[in-house]
């Protein structure tokens, strides 16, 4: 069970760390929000749709994304699209920690927003899907859910800690000159993935 449980939270770990647009979403919104509880819907929409695709991926579905090649196809198509759009508004988004930005984001917005750079991001649910759900298939019973359960709590743990890191940076930096800076950041390493996305569809399709 421990060697499962280990393996689930290496795994999940590596898969949430990189910095994207769901990761600087919670953190900006943590910074901007006047107190940390005001961050809780976009921290608890996050970690929900992160256990959603990771439950569905340890259910099986795995196997029907990987089985289906054109379903695979259209992922990406749709996912090149997603993240061009995404980087696009990361780009140009000027935080500034202040009231009127928190107020502009809701609870309601917060969580529409949440959801969707977590489930419209083919990118992340092919690497949910494809890598928690074929690592899940070594283990089966009380080992698989051990597994399952622990790539679960480290989202959970991850995007709290993001959102409390974010309300430590908007203290220290209340311009928005950092978030600024990696929100330039992201904006690029949004666009990296979506090229690079854009390189292996196109080689799957015509080479």
């Amino acid at each position: 069970m421990w060697e499962a449980m280990a393996h689930g939270f290496m795994l999940a770990l590596g898969l949430i760390l990189p910095l994207g647009a769901q990761n600087v979403f919670v953190f900006n919104q943590g910074a901007v929000q006047p107190t940390l509880w005001r961050a809780l819907p976009v921290v608890i929409t996050a970690a929900l749709c992160d256990t959603l695709l990771i439950l569905l991926a340890v259910l099986g579905v795995s196997l029907v994304v990987l089985t289906f090649a054109w379903l695979k196809t259209i992922l990406f198509a749709v996912g090149v699209c997603f993240l061009t759009y995404m980087g696009f508004i990361t780009w140009r988004s000027k935080p500034t920690i202040d009231k009127q930005e928190a107020e502009r984001f809701t609870p309601r917005r917060q969580i529409v927003f949440a959801a969707s750079v977590s489930l419209l991001n083919p990118h992340a649910i092919l690497d949910t899907i494809g890598v928690i759900g074929t690592s899940s298939l070594q283990y089966s019973d009380s080992l698989k859910w051990g597994f399952a359960l622990t790539c679960i709590l480290v989202s959970w743990l991850w995007f709290l800690s993001l959102a409390i890191v974010g309300r430590g940076a908007g203290r220290l930096d209340p311009s928005g000159k950092l978030l600024r800076g990696m929100n330039i950041i992201s904006a690029l390493i949004i666009w990296a993935i979506a090229l690079y996305m854009a390189t292996s569809l196109l080689g799957e399709l015509f080479f």
